[in-house]
């Protein structure tokens, strides 16, 4: 039987591992950094399987792939569907409208409703509600599928892969830029919260002009903060400015959160090529598997499928663009 050699521990390297298991192939990972952990951008995310609310901002492809994230992650991990809330202040809910134009999939909420979907945020007169999103536990997902692969007898090694390996499949993010050379890193900063006082049970949306807010519950009150995208390599600490935007659109969205208590400060980069949407590249021996930007979980499972077609059965998906066997 062929050895497939999958390159990078991250989530793409892992759900195309999963993917060419289930499909009956025998794999083997290299990753020199180790199991899953704080060294790759996939332990920051925040784990949201949100394709309508992504169309806002993003290409057909998103919404259409992103949409048959939530059954694969399904098969591997626990995946919570309660949908997303978007809500607006007042004087911010032309955003609100906007956003609704720019995306689908969404029921219109009023003050009674929000009160019923999120208590905590009965004071918001308006939203939107996409009950078909769900949301997951990115470090816990990353688990599973490493101690899934253990189980079904993958080996990993910690250390890089030899040169000239046979049927390799590239998936290192920004480390593979020496290659893919239209591959930039696009830079995100978060926070992980508890605050005790707060009670949400799904992903909420804050819309700002200048600082929209998403907050990913976590478990025992624990949540991730999340809004900025900003086009530098700088993979440096986060910004006073961003830390104090982040926190001032949670006290927004709820004061409670002014009584939290700060866990983590992350900041990572994302791997993106021009027009935001990943690609599979075969060079020669290599199949690279790249460019997932912000969608690292809602769109790792298209990818994988997508490689894995390529790898096993040469057929070519959508996200094949150039293919130099």
């Amino acid at each position: 039987m062929m050895l497939w050699s999958v390159i990078g521990a991250g989530v793409a390297g892992l759900a195309v591992a999963t993917e060419l298991v289930a499909r009956g192939a025998q794999v083997q990972v290299f990753d020199p950094s180790g199991p899953p952990g704080p060294h790759g951008c996939s332990w920051w995310a925040g784990g949201m399987l949100a394709p309508w609310c992504e169309y806002e901002n993003a290409e057909e492809p998103v919404l259409r792939l992103g949409q048959q994230a939530i059954a694969w992650w399904a098969q591997h991990t626990t995946v919570t569907r309660c949908g997303t809330l978007v809500v607006a202040n007042p004087r911010d809910l032309p955003d609100l409208r906007r956003f609704a134009r720019r995306t689908e999939g969404f029921a219109e909420v009023n003050h009674a409703e929000i009160a019923q979907l999120e208590p905590d945020l009965a004071f918001f007169s308006k939203g939107l509600f996409f009950p078909d999103e769900a949301h997951l536990d990115p470090r816990r997902a990353l688990s599973d599928l490493y101690r899934g692969l253990i189980d079904k007898g993958v080996t990993f090694h910690c250390k890089p892969a030899p040169t000239g390996l046979e049927n390799a499949i590239d998936c290192r993010g920004l480390h593979a830029r020496e290659v893919l050379h239209d591959l930039r890193g696009v830079k995100g900063e978060m926070l992980v919260i508890r605050a005790p006082d707060v009670a949400l049970t799904r992903p909420v949306r804050l819309l700002h002009p200048r600082m929209p807010l998403y907050v990913v519950p976590r478990s025992d009150h624990v949540y991730m903060l999340g809004a900025t995208m900003i086009e530098s390599e700088d993979s440096g600490r986060i910004t006073a400015r961003s830390m104090l935007e982040l926190l001032s659109a949670a006290y927004a969205l709820n004061p409670a959160f002014g009584e939290a208590e700060v866990l983590e400060i992350g900041v990572d980069l994302r791997p993106a090529f021009p027009d935001n949407l990943p690609r599979i590249r075969r060079l020669g021996r290599t199949i690279y598997a790249n460019g997932l930007y912000r969608h690292g979980y809602l769109l790792a499972p298209a990818l994988a499928q997508g490689v894995a077609d390529l790898a096993l059965s040469n057929t070519h998906t959508e996200l094949v663009d150039e293919d130099r066997a």
